[in-house]
């Protein structure tokens, strides 16, 4: 897990380096779009790729690699890296600093190595299975261990959007169900970040329908390393839902988010 973690931080800091060193002032240009036309990708979300990838495959030529802008290597090790170079990619365009690069590794199946970067601030988190869930960026590393148990009107909850129409029509009439019942919602915009948020107690719960493998792989590990419970219609995240809150919330916002037709 040690050479896999430091690893994941050397291309993870190199990844940060070279999408801040290219950012302009002002909009980014877009270089296409993919489920919609609102779900915007850019030329340096592709190059960050492109970076990880030979980064990771250089230093492990027999590991597989899954990233978001596509161009996957299948791999015979039983180590898969699974990447979002940019995750918040509309942040990212329009300058909002909420964006991040977030690598994680699964080993047979098994998230155990994450490690996310806020790119526009340098917060950074890691964890590894069993060895908890660490803030890194300050003086000293920081164990995260999310926020507590509230009442479900006391809970701040984070959520997100989906890029194709109908699909966001239907989870704005959820969330408006959802909003007379807690706290107030919050649309960050980037999902490693909501988890890792969740992690630090910034939240107190997150739900999202549409996520992909790599939005949540590493930032996952961070809450559940955190003692979160982050969860799904089968018992584990899947891009129909993800859900995560503590232990102790976790059985009435799940019951909330059904009441609800998330």
């Amino acid at each position: 897990m040690t050479e896999l973690l430091d690893l994941a931080r050397r291309v993870a800091a190199e990844a940060v380096e070279h999408v801040a060193s290219l950012r302009p002032r002002g909009r980014v240009g877009i270089a296409g779009t993919k489920s919609s036309p609102t779900d915007l990708v850019t030329l340096i979300d592709r190059s960050c790729e492109e970076l990880i990838r030979a980064r990771i495959l250089a230093a492990r030529p027999d590991d597989a690699f899954v990233g978001e802008e596509g161009q996957d290597v299948p791999g015979t090790s039983g180590v898969e890296w699974i990447v979002d170079p940019i995750d918040g990619t509309v942040n990212f365009v329009y300058g909002i600093p909420r964006y991040a690069v977030a690598i994680g590794a699964r080993i047979d199946g098994a998230d155990e190595v994450g490690v996310v970067v806020n790119i526009a601030t340098a917060e950074s988190y890691e964890a590894v299975a069993g060895g908890g869930a660490w803030r890194t960026d300050e003086a000293e590393p920081r164990r995260l261990t999310g926020p507590p148990v509230l009442p479900l009107d006391q809970m701040l909850v984070a959520t997100g959007f989906n890029y194709v129409p109908e699909v966001r029509e239907h989870q704005a009439r959820a969330v408006g169900a959802m909003l007379p019942h807690v706290r107030d919602i919050r649309r960050i915009g980037a999902a490693a970040l909501d988890l890792t948020d969740l992690a630090e107690g910034r939240l107190d719960a997150y739900v999202e329908q549409g996520l992909h493998v790599w939005d949540h792989a590493a930032a996952g590990l961070i809450a559940r390393e955190a003692g979160l419970v982050v969860t799904g219609p089968d018992g584990s995240p899947s891009e129909r839902l993800l859900v995560a809150a503590p232990a102790g919330s976790i059985d009435p916002f799940l019951d909330l988010v059904a009441r609800c037709g998330v």
